[in-house]
């Protein structure tokens, strides 16, 4: 009998017949003399336990494959899915032209909605920075001895503290909500951040002040409000979006192994959107509050009233976000559920929390310090992107010239988005690849120019201007975008959102640095600065951050439990295969345990377990929580050779009596 304690895994659904009677990794498994069955119960075994868009169909796992034979499976398994799609796109057209349309809104704008907003507010206080340096120049300006009266009416370290309180918000939400969210739930989470953000979008908004001082003060705690709002966002989008691709149920889905980051990355990209919104809501801001001209000089009026408009505008879209998370996504928790009801934690999972930092301290790392390395260049460079687009406009008092070319930068940056969800569960490059690239490219991008500021700027700025362009591409289509998703799914579900709390919140830490720092420096400095940062993450993310793509997470959630009931010795499945082990853990030997001959012997047990589990229930009329992983052709076969005895709920075995009689006790 299966071990009681060892059931409620995920396990592969079937995707079709095997047309072979050759599985390399379950040879002599599924053979009658060892399990009693015939050949339909082997092949239906093999095809549950050994999905094909995983396997190939000797039973071999992507992984294990030679290069060639794995560029050739992935391939088509790539081709099959295309097809897919793009047949159901088809038919959806067909139907409804405007539909793939709606599809594409409700499956990835909504849930990157924050994220939107996000990306709208943060990026917004360095577009807004030159045009606030042009109309309130005794406040925002710098002094000089042509200008002495320059940022006399403002104190210095509060203008500073605009940048650093909005980012001091985000990282005690990424850690506050990340906590709650994994003790109260996903959708308490999302709730609470869509209140929050609107509250310190109202306050920015309608942020005044006796004098300029006081309002900069009021603008700067504003910010902070709204950080906290947002910094949420972060693990629970993550999360949430995560958990709905894999589904609660039993039985992993074909969406899990091929989509998860696709889907994860849809969301996150919307960031780049945010981006763009702002900066148009901006310039059109600004045309009409300014007569129609967008050069200088530029009155405070004209100011006040396009920054004003353009924080109410996404307050208006949050409120309907607060209706919706609160009214339309209240499954947004069940995955989370599922896992703490598995086990048995109605609160805190703190064992969970223990369990982490002893087996996966090292994932930790990887996530939070490549997170910080990314942060340090990608939004410091945002922040302070006027003091770089300056260098390529040196004459131009324009604000419209710098943000001109922001457009450029966020369509360059919002191609590597896009990019990066395409690719970032491809076999063949994924997740780890795709990072380490994006690390190593923006180190060569900003290493050029560093050691040769004067002309890079000054001689020859179009060459300049690729450099940094590339960097906003690479930055997206690397770290920017794989940090969002691998700092999530690395992690059990019991602490994930904390997990990937702390690792946002690490990040931020490096765009905090960013701030301070490059406040005391000049924009030859900061070039010199941020190069190195690259080089780190790159050196992080390839000692100690694993590879999941295409990595099944149910399967995870199996080593996860056996590693809670100390016993990770006794699991073999592919989450402890090489392919999705870092080189720190590969070097600790954990990938010694991978054997798939007894994995597949595991999960069969397991299944058993899983069904006993469910006639019990049935024939005490208690309602079955999910047996929907069980065919007549499975539960034949487990009724054929279980006899005429069951496990009950409480894992006892009960004898069943003929019809009429009460069943008898008869614990095995």
């Amino acid at each position: 009998m299966a071990d009681n304690s060892l059931r409620n895994y995920g396990v592969a659904a079937p995707h079709g017949p095997n047309m072979t009677d050759d599985h390399t990794a379950t040879q002599n498994i599924g053979d009658v003399g060892k399990h009693n069955m015939n050949m339909s119960e082997k092949e239906i075994f093999n095809h549950l336990i050994l999905p094909d868009d995983s396997y190939n169909s000797e039973g071999q796992y992507w992984a294990d494959m030679n290069i060639f034979k794995r560029a050739k499976f992935a391939n088509s398994v790539d081709s099959k899915e295309t097809r897919k799609e793009l047949t159901s796109i088809g038919r959806m057209v067909r139907a409804d032209p405007l539909s793939p349309v709606g599809f594409y809104f409700k499956n990835m704008v909504l849930p990157g909605a924050g994220l939107l907003l996000e990306g709208y507010v943060l990026f917004s206080i360095g577009n807004l920075k030159p045009l606030f340096q042009a109309a309130f120049p005794t406040c925002w300006g710098k002094k000089s001895s042509k200008s002495p009266l320059n940022g006399t009416a403002c104190n210095e370290q509060w203008r500073y503290a605009v940048d650093y309180l909005e980012i001091i918000g985000i990282i005690v939400g990424q850690i506050m909500v990340g906590i709650l969210g994994d003790w109260l739930g996903r959708r308490w989470g999302l709730i609470q951040d869509a209140a929050i953000m609107f509250l310190g979008l109202i306050m920015l908004t309608a942020a005044w002040g006796v004098n300029l001082n006081g309002w900069v003060i009021c603008y700067a705690w504003s910010l902070f409000v709204y950080g906290v709002g947002v910094g949420g966002e972060y693990p629970m989008t993550a999360t949430s979006g995560m958990e709905n691709a894999v589904g609660s149920g039993k039985v992993s889905t074909r969406e899990d192994r091929l989509h998860r980051g696709r889907k994860v990355t849809s969301a996150f990209l919307m960031q780049g959107w945010g981006q763009l919104l702002n900066q148009v809501i901006l310039i059109i801001g600004l045309l009409i509050f300014h007569h129609g001209s967008g050069n200088p000089p530029y009155s405070e009026v004209a100011a006040q009233w396009t920054f004003r408009v353009s924080f109410a505008i996404p307050a208006a879209g949050t409120l309907w976000l607060l209706y919706y998370r609160t009214y339309k996504m209240r499954q947004a928790s069940k995955q989370l559920q599922a896992a703490k009801k598995k086990s048995k934690v109605t609160g805190y999972d703190i064992q969970s929390l223990k369990l982490t930092f002893n087996h996966f301290g090292f994932r930790l790392v990887a996530t939070a310090g490549a997170w910080f390395a990314n942060d340090v260049f990608f939004y410091g460079n945002k922040l302070f992107q006027s003091d770089f687009i300056k260098a390529l406009e040196p004459n131009s008092k324009s604000v419209m010239t710098g943000w001109l070319w922001n457009l450029v930068n966020v369509g360059v940056q919002l191609v590597g988005y896009y990019l990066a969800s395409f690719l970032i569960d491809n076999k063949l490059y994924g997740r780890k690849w795709m990072m380490i690239v994006g690390f190593i490219g923006d180190f060569i991008c900003f290493t050029i120019p560093a050691f040769n500021f004067t002309y890079y700027s000054k001689s020859a700025p179009h060459k300049f201007q690729v450099m940094y362009f590339l960097s906003s591409f690479f930055a997206q289509f690397g770290p920017n975008s794989v940090t969002f998703i691998v700092a999530a799914e690395v992690f059990p579900t019991a602490i994930r959102a904390t997990a990937h709390g702390f690792s946002a919140a690490s990040g931020k830490c490096g765009a905090l640095v960013a701030a301070v720092v490059y406040n005391y420096l000049t924009t030859a400095q900061i070039f010199l600065f941020v190069p190195w940062w690259g080089l780190a993450g790159g050196l992080l993310t390839f000692l100690f951050l694993p590879d999941t793509t295409g990595l099944d997470l149910k399967e995870q959630e199996r080593r996860w439990h056996y590693l809670r009931i100390g016993r990770p010795q006794d699991y073999h499945g592919v989450a402890v295969h090489p392919k999705h082990l870092s080189f720190y853990e590969r070097l600790r030997g954990i990938g010694k345990e991978y054997n798939p001959q007894l994995d597949y012997e595991m999960k069969l047990q397991e299944l058993r377990g899983e069904w006993e589990e469910a006639q019990a229930r049935k024939a005490h009329d208690i309602e079955p929580e999910d047996d929907s992983a069980f065919s007549d052709d499975v539960s034949s076969y487990f009724a054929r050779t279980a006899g005429n005895s069951i496990r009950n709920e409480k894992g006892a075995i009960y004898e069943e009596k003929s019809s009429g009689e009460e069943n008898g006790r008869g614990v095995v």
